[in-house]
């Protein structure tokens, strides 16, 4: 690990046509740092949504910084659309490569174990397969007889694995808890940047209770402290999200003028007041 950078500097290490892994709104979602992405004008990134997203992808594709959207779904839940997303899709402005959850998965696991390609059956039949050319059917060479057609799936390997986590320790050890997309996220990024609540003294894996729970600091190459960093997303344990932040920024982004509202008092404005987390109504 490089040791722990500020907010600003840890969003610096991702490249502008960076292939970044994110992970889902019920996961540990790295909003801060989102904010500090698009405050620093990432362009072209590819993202791979792990296995779905929500306000965090809607957020970057509304600023421009997205290229290309991997993803089995990109929504609000059940706030809707999600509507930055759509605009970008519908304006040609964001190209789509159609997936699944498990498909993401099964490649993303692929790339943790260092081979290239991960069968999977579950694809027959889909016509996904006509739009992933990259996914390849073959006949299963083990199978006794007969036709038993399987899916390969190429190997992804994210340039940067980017979540949030509810605290580190002094050596770099990450606590995940029970959130093992993001353990396989990490192992097969080439790089992964973690912010955190809180950097702890001691050490995590030394703890037979929090070990299990812990991605080692082998496979994280920095960290930047950001309390309160999954808002207006919420933590497991520690804050509840912030439904009508969410709702307000549903309405706003439903149109142009409105996200741009929404990035100047919340994304540009970095002293925005996240006790309330609104605008004024327009």
């Amino acid at each position: 690990m490089t040791g722990t950078l500020s907010l600003d500097r840890l969003a610096g290490r991702i490249g502008d046509g960076a292939l970044l892994a994110l992970p889902p709104d019920y996961s540990f979602v790295p909003m801060a740092a989102v904010r500090a992405l698009v405050r620093r004008g990432a362009r072209d990134l590819h993202l791979l949504t792990v296995p779905q997203a929500g306000i965090a992808a809607d957020l970057l594709i509304g600023a421009g910084c997205v290229a290309t959207v991997e993803t089995a779904a990109v929504s609000l839940g059940e706030l809707g659309n999600a509507p930055r997303f759509c605009a970008a899709v519908e304006g040609g402005r964001v190209a789509i490569r159609d997936s699944t959850c498990p498909a993401i998965h099964a490649a993303l696991q692929a790339a943790e174990k260092g081979v290239p390609f991960m069968p999977l059956r579950g694809l027959i039949g889909s016509d996904l397969l006509e739009a992933r050319p990259d996914w390849r059917v073959i006949d299963n060479p083990l199978a006794d007889g007969g036709s038993d057609p399987i899916v390969l799936l190429p190997a992804l390997r994210p340039d940067v694995a980017l979540f949030h986590a509810p605290y580190a320790d002094e050596h770099g050890n990450v606590w995940l808890g029970a959130r093992r997309e993001l353990v396989t996220m990490a192992h097969a990024a080439k790089e992964t940047l973690v912010t955190v609540e809180e950097v702890r003294s001691g050490n995590l894996l030394a703890d037979e209770t929090l070990a299990a729970g812990t991605l080692p600091a082998l496979y994280v190459t920095a960290l930047a402290e950001a309390p309160r960093g999954a808002w207006p997303l919420g933590l497991a344990g520690r804050y509840e999200p912030d439904r009508a932040h969410l709702a307000e920024y549903a309405r706003l982004a439903a149109s142009e003028e409105g996200f741009a509202a929404y990035c100047a008092a919340h994304v540009t404005d970095t002293t925005a007041d996240e006790s309330t987390g609104l605008i004024a109504a327009e």
